[in-house]
């Protein structure tokens, strides 16, 4: 049977029991295009320029998440004040005393506004996340109360489907572990042994979005069969459709398969695929996110079929400067009462 790898909107599976927290996370899709375009099409704004100032200055903005670029928290201090829940000693006192005054909100995937963060913050109008995902927004909160919702998607797509391929790469090659090979000195004592080809085999989609579509025309060229499970089926697609997460997995994967999640953690049973890959009832596993960020299952460190990555998706300068650019570019909209850039609610 030929080795199969799939891309579960890049959420690795195996089986039946393993699929139960993706079930329930089928129906996020994720939009993506190239920053190019974007920017072309007068959606994405120029990149921000420091002496460019706003006349936003007594606009408070609270940062929930740490500090993840300086290239955003710098662009958001030129515009606005700004605030970071993060290095602030009393949270609850901080809150109590700004209560009035914070009308923005910038988190990211891993902090952004939860509903009591968002009772605590009459004056809120705005949500401006620095990622795509959304799971730490209170949506249903945010549109109760009239509060806009804003994040960053479009800017992803090159950097995400790439990262996918590298991993299935890395994980097919063993990459890091000749890596390793040579720095230990081992070569020198015999060759490394022979991997697998990734050329040729099958690769399963969950989700054929921008992000699904890129990744599915990159494994095209490595002449890679591709299938697919999405809401419904594409049109015009070529792929072959898979009506559940289920029946894909069980025509993608087996005890050689490879499982790629780049997508949330939280959308894999971790401890029934730490245990599958352990088994040896998956041939390998290349993962960005986990269930408890940063900290990872400790019985994957020793496992050279598995690549571990520190959630770097979409980490590439210019990836996270036209993010921020995005986020900039949403608070200015609705300050402005111009419409904004990326609305979700």
């Amino acid at each position: 049977m030929a080795q199969s790898m799939w891309f579960p909107k890049l959420l690795p599976v195996t089986e039946r029991s393993l699929l139960r927290p993706l079930l329930h996370h089928t129906t996020n899709p994720l939009l993506h295009s190239s920053t190019t375009s974007l920017r072309q099409s007068n959606l994405l704004p120029r990149r921000v320029s420091t002496a460019a100032v706003s006349p936003m200055e007594s606009i408070t903005v609270l940062m929930t998440c740490p500090p993840v670029h300086p290239y955003l928290v710098e662009a958001l201090e030129k515009r606005f004040t700004l605030h970071k829940l993060d290095s602030v000693p009393d949270k609850a006192q901080f809150l109590s005393s700004h209560r009035d005054s914070i009308r923005a909100v910038v988190g990211n995937a891993a902090a952004g506004a939860d509903a009591e963060l968002i009772d605590q913050l009459p004056k809120l109008e705005i949500v401006s996340s620095y990622s795509v995902g959304l799971d730490k927004i209170d949506l249903a909160k945010c549109k109760e109360k009239g509060i806009r919702v804003t994040n960053t998607p479009d800017v992803l797509t090159d950097d995400v489907a790439d990262l996918a391929l590298g991993l299935m790469l890395a994980v097919l090659r063993r990459l890091c572990e000749s890596d390793r090979y040579v720095r230990s000195g081992l070569w020198k004592k015999g060759d490394y042994k022979l991997t697998t080809k990734f050329s040729g085999k099958t690769v399963g989609i969950i989700g054929l979005g921008r992000i699904g579509m890129a990744i599915a025309q990159r494994a095209e060229a490595f002449s890679c069969p591709i299938s697919y499970f999405s809401r419904s089926q594409k049109p015009g697609i070529n792929y072959k459709y898979h009506p559940s997460v289920v029946d894909l997995a069980a025509n993608s994967l087996g005890p050689k398969g490879v499982l790629i999640n780049i997508g949330r953690g939280p959308h894999v049973d971790e401890a029934e695929l730490v245990s599958a890959l352990v088994e040896g009832r998956l041939g390998g596993a290349g993962l960005d996110v986990f269930q408890d960020e940063p900290n990872v299952p400790e019985e994957l460190f020793k496992l050279e079929n598995v690549v571990l990555l520190p959630h770097v998706g979409s980490g590439t300068v210019e990836t996270r400067q036209a993010m921020a650019d995005l986020v900039v570019g949403n608070l200015e909209a609705h300050f402005l009462n111009k419409p904004l850039l990326t609305p979700v609610v």
